[in-house]
């Protein structure tokens, strides 16, 4: 099952449970920990501060990547986990041409040149 999740996470350069981390160097932590997860196959950073990870992919486990950007990076709140919707592109109608295609095809074939036919030798 494809889906879509976004994450939240303190990306400011506030103090987690360890250490201080800047915000830039904690964007870089927590899309290396996000991409590292099994079954992602893409991430975007959202939101004005570009503070909301959205990860899709196939199977993830939204509490383990929870559970993993808040010990390494910061607090980290779950916002949406949603099914990623396919795109339906509707079929063109096909024009039909009364005789089959519009352009007549001809097949044009090389002659044959046996060396044991040839008379001319």
């Amino acid at each position: 099952m494809k889906q879509a999740v976004v994450i939240q996470v303190s990306m400011d350069g506030q103090r987690n449970s360890f250490r201080t981390t800047e915000g830039e160097k904690a964007r870089k932590k927590a899309m290396k920990i996000a991409v590292g997860l099994s079954g992602v196959e893409s991430l975007a950073l959202k939101g004005q501060q570009r503070d909301q990870i959205e990860v899709k992919g196939d199977n993830i486990d939204t509490v383990k990547l929870a559970t993993l950007l808040r010990k390494k990076v910061g607090h980290a709140s779950i916002v949406s986990v949603a099914e990623e919707k396919k795109d339906e592109k509707k079929d063109e109608p096909k024009i039909q041409w009364p005789h089959g295609s519009p352009c007549a095809f001809y097949e044009i074939r090389d002659p044959c040149y046996d060396t044991n036919a040839c008379s001319i030798l």
